[in-house]
């Protein structure tokens, strides 16, 4: 199996973060161990991605084990394996994700940073080494403290203080076809941007707000290895 790219991973939140991965469909698997991996503050990991994968990886936060081991869950963006490592499953919404197509069309890497399923912390997509127009992409805010009422995710894991934890989606909270660009809104001509992408929007202009967010939000490079950030700086290469 040839490897097309390497990618670092790299947490610099305050907390420790469980990292995931998931593979399109008609791409190579990734092992087990890279479905799913502690990351620990200042903490990076390291991935050979091979050639042609396609698939998207994210980050999980507040997540505990029984005194087993076992039933590993998270309190944002959970895969519901019920261990550290995904092998398969997808995120729970709310999510922010990065997404990946490798060696997609004309040879290009074709990547984003994705609001569209919520979001749960910051993240950075940035290629390194690659030719084309290879720009990074993300969402550098925490948006948690100014997520609307309505799409917040709470949580009181310590003790008694309740948190903003997440920020679900429009159509998680809602379920609207105008929300979800489904059913009779299922074309760029009748899903517009609301409100609500439009906040997300306002905060990370290059991440995708909402479906049909292609234009500002699908990014290129061609042969590059990437660094995820996560809780990225200002100051962050």
């Amino acid at each position: 199996m040839s490897l097309a790219a390497k990618f670092t991973f790299v947490n610099q939140c305050t907390y420790t973060i469980w990292p995931a991965t998931l593979t399109g469909a008609g791409t190579p698997e990734l092992p087990a161990s890279a479905t799913g991996f502690s990351l620990l503050p200042g903490a990076t990991n390291v991935l050979n991605i091979p050639a042609s994968w396609s698939g998207r990886m994210w980050a999980r936060t507040l997540c505990t084990a029984n005194s087993a081991g076992g039933n590993f869950s998270c309190a944002t963006a959970d895969c519901g394996s019920g261990s550290v490592e995904c092998s398969g499953s997808g995120a729970r919404p709310p999510a922010t994700l990065a997404e990946f197509t490798l060696n997609g069309s004309g040879g290009m890497d074709f990547y984003d940073v994705s609001l569209v399923d919520g979001y749960n912390l910051p993240m950075m997509v940035r290629p390194v080494g690659g030719s084309g127009n290879c720009s990074s992409t993300g969402c550098m805010v925490d948006l948690n403290g100014s997520c609307p009422t309505e799409l917040q995710v709470v949580t009181s894991t310590y003790g008694s203080n309740v948190e903003e934890v997440a920020c679900k989606s429009a159509c998680e909270a809602f379920g609207d076809a105008q929300y979800c660009c489904s059913g009779p809104n299922a074309t760029p001509d009748t899903c517009k941007p609301s409100k609500y992408s439009e906040f997300f929007k306002a905060a990370c202009p290059s991440a995708y707000s909402y479906a049909y967010d292609d234009a500002t939000s699908t990014f290129t490079c061609n042969g590059a290895d990437y660094v995820i950030t996560f809780c990225p700086t200002t100051t962050t290469t």
